[in-house]
């Protein structure tokens, strides 16, 4: 045999080998696959031949303290095309274009995408979703989906808030109680062909939702409605800038009602409420957007003016520095240090005691008061009553108290914080302080949320809000409640007066900054029976036109709120006429 022979040979030999070499690979790959990667590979050729569409859980209500529901869904559909199954797309394409109102162009590109599934267009009424489904087009989809709706549209939008297109909520109640509201989606499952068309007769593999659980809170529809209304018909009869109420128990910190007008309709929340400026940019309509949604009885600061004085009178009177009949003398204004601080009647009160001072909202007292009770004393005070953190109210973005810090806190500063100026509080922040003092001396914590109901009327949960007791002394709140009484009887707050009722009350009227620009905050704290409160409420009135008086435009809505919601409540008029005599401290 030649050497060409035996080397022909021996690459043939080679060539065998390797080949048997491949294909004890493979036969090894193979027999891998097979005993150790099957469950894989049979899960990919499943979801390959597997659709999967999600069904949307219903949202839990919303439901005020009467029962009523302020917050529910609505049928719609989400309209979508699977492109492998699209039998005839021009028909699919005129009869989407005309049913849904869109235009030819942007469904034509929907249509004709290669894609597992396009969605045309979500939250259709469910009339125009069944008209779509009986045209019985085949590769169009027509889900049953769901819509939030509020039956009182504008009612309390800034403290409902609303969802977005997931269903999701994105600010307000809606938000902060999501995980309760939401509920868990479900699938539906359909098997493919090769070509991902469904094939008929096949089992349709379907995991229905759970709906979302009910919210039940404390606001109350008919005293919302009430101060809703008075809050609109001052706002358009002052020519403000906007008015906010709040409506509070005082016992236990439940919301009755929170007005924040003007308020923005809950189902077009992406509407303004103004008429937009031409031009507009989009990143300034979501700018106005932002605004029009801020809730500015929690999320915005003011000066507070002379209704921070039921804190002033409130810390003086626990740590004894001031009695109801210590005497002062209001010549027009106070000097501290290099500052000479105005009263804001010009020619002063003159001779006066502590009552009366209260009762005249007089500053030069306060000062007086403030300076009694020095920095230290007042600040432990200011801290002791929970002023200087956030009360916990369950809505989102609650602004915290701006105060001067302790160690850069002068004299003037004293003085000035002493009646209501150069710091700022949110209107939940004193209206929550004010409660407590007046409520027998507990820190309660506001809130909307009572409890969480499922949907066979089982009760989830019930919330429970902290309340530091004693943040002052019983016969103190006792003190508070019979000079409040006395400032709507026959001080500052006499148009506050309700006849057959006991109230109580502080006025106030504090100027914006800048000074320069005259623009000032009016607004009014009151509460009923004076002797024993189960109602309190706040109105601020911010940059009223003409007269700004707290005393003269604040007091009377509240006074209008109370005629109607006091006998709403069952609080009965009093037999008792206001009380005259008190066992003065001090």
């Amino acid at each position: 045999m030649s050497s060409n022979q035996t080397h022909h040979r021996g690459r043939i030999a080679v060539l065998f080998v390797l080949l048997g070499i491949c294909m004890a690979g493979l036969m090894g790959r193979l027999v891998f696959l097979m005993m150790y990667r099957s469950e894989h590979y049979s899960e990919m050729a499943q979801d390959l031949h597997e659709r999967e569409r999600i069904i949307k859980a219903a949202r839990g209500r919303i439901i005020d303290a009467t029962g009523t529901v302020i917050a529910t869904n609505r049928t719609v559909c989400t309209i979508s095309v699977i492109y492998n199954q699209v039998k005839d797309r021009e028909l699919v394409i005129d009869t989407l274009c005309r049913e849904l109102l869109l235009d030819e162009e942007s469904v034509r590109k929907k249509v004709e995408k290669r894609s597992s599934r396009e969605i045309i267009r979500t939250n259709v009424d469910k009339e125009t979703g069944d008209r779509v489904r009986n045209c019985h087009l085949a590769g169009v989809k027509v889900d049953e989906d769901y819509k939030r709706y509020y039956p009182y549209d504008t009612l309390a939008s800034k403290v409902l808030g609303f969802t977005g297109g997931d269903n999701q909520g994105i600010i307000g109640l809606e938000v902060v109680y999501e995980p309760y509201l939401k509920g868990i989606g479900g699938k539906i499952l359909t098997m493919t062909d090769a070509a991902g068309v469904e094939i008929g007769n096949t089992f349709e593999d379907r995991i229905e939702p759970v709906p979302g659980n009910d919210l039940h809170i404390s606001l109350d529809v008919n005293i919302q409605q009430y101060a809703e209304q008075a809050a609109r018909e001052t706002m358009e009869r002052k020519g403000a800038k906007r008015v906010s109420v709040i409506v509070m128990n005082p016992q236990n910190g439940e919301i009755m009602a929170m007005v924040n007008v003007p308020e923005f309709n809950l189902n077009d929340p992406f509407t303004l409420n103004v008429e937009a400026p031409a031009g507009i940019t989009g990143k300034e309509k979501q700018e106005l957007l932002n605004q029009m949604w801020r809730n500015p009885s929690i999320n915005d600061t003011y000066e507070p003016g002379s209704t921070f004085k039921i804190i002033t009178a409130a810390a003086g009177l626990e740590a004894g520095v001031v009695g109801l009949n210590d005497q002062f003398s209001c010549p027009g204004f106070r000097v501290v240090e290099d500052r000479k601080i105005r009263c804001h009647k010009v020619g002063g009160h003159g001779g006066e005691t502590f009552l009366q001072g209260a009762m005249n909202s007089c500053n030069p007292v306060f000062i007086d008061v403030g300076q009694r009770l020095g920095i230290d004393n007042y600040y432990r005070y200011f801290e002791q009553f929970g002023l200087k953190k956030k009360t916990g109210i369950d809505l989102p973005g609650e602004a915290g108290t701006i105060m001067h810090k302790k160690e850069n806190m002068g004299l003037v500063e004293l003085a000035t914080v002493s009646f209501g100026q150069s710091f700022q509080i949110t209107p939940i922040q004193l209206i929550t302080t004010a409660a407590s003092i007046v409520n027998g001396g507990n820190r309660v914590t506001p809130h909307f949320g009572v409890k969480v109901v499922n949907a066979d009327q089982t009760t989830v949960k019930r919330f429970r809000y902290p309340v530091k007791e004693r943040i002052l002394s019983p016969e103190t709140s006792a003190t508070m409640r019979y000079v409040l009484e006395q400032v709507v009887a026959e001080g500052s707050g006499k148009k506050a007066a309700i006849p057959g009722y006991r109230i109580g009350g502080k006025t106030a009227t504090s100027e914006k900054l800048p000074r320069s620009l005259k623009k000032y905050i009016s607004s009014f704290i009151g509460f009923a029976p004076a002797d024993d409160p189960k109602v309190i409420a706040l109105i601020t009135i911010d940059e009223p036109q003409g007269i700004y008086y707290g005393g003269t435009i604040a007091a009377p809505v509240i006074s209008d709120i109370f005629k109607n919601i006091l006998p709403y409540l069952g609080i009965q008029e009093s037999e008792e006429e206001t009380a005259s005599a008190f066992p003065i401290k001090g």
